[in-house]
């Protein structure tokens, strides 16, 4: 099923300020959000303008990664962190959604 637009950070941005506590900021120089002043999600830069990272558990990083490893991966920076890299143009906007969701539930 193909999608009518294409999620780009101003969508992840739009659709992470509809839920509770999120506010803009900035990590590393880049565009990014937090809640409560810790950081969920942030643009990768402008070298990769596609991909996200995203604040998200160990468990469910695996688990989408194997399922879909064009969309959701790592690199060697992010193998001991909580975080997931997310190429926006792969990214269908309902799984986004869920693990948006998943990134600022309360640890």
């Amino acid at each position: 099923m193909k999608r009518s637009r294409p999620i780009t950070y101003d969508t992840v941005r739009r659709m992470a300020l509809t839920l509770p506590n999120v506010e803009e900021s900035t990590s590393y120089g880049t565009p990014a959000l937090k809640v409560r002043g810790k950081l969920f999600v942030r643009w990768r830069n402008e070298e990769d303008p596609d991909t996200i990272v995203l604040k998200m558990p160990f468990e469910q990083r695996e688990e989408l990664m194997a399922e879909d490893a064009e969309t959701y991966f790592i690199t060697d920076h992010y193998r001991n962190y909580p975080w997931i890299l997310v190429r926006l143009s792969k990214v269908h906007p309902d799984a986004y959604a869920s693990c948006c969701r998943s990134g600022i539930a309360p640890r």
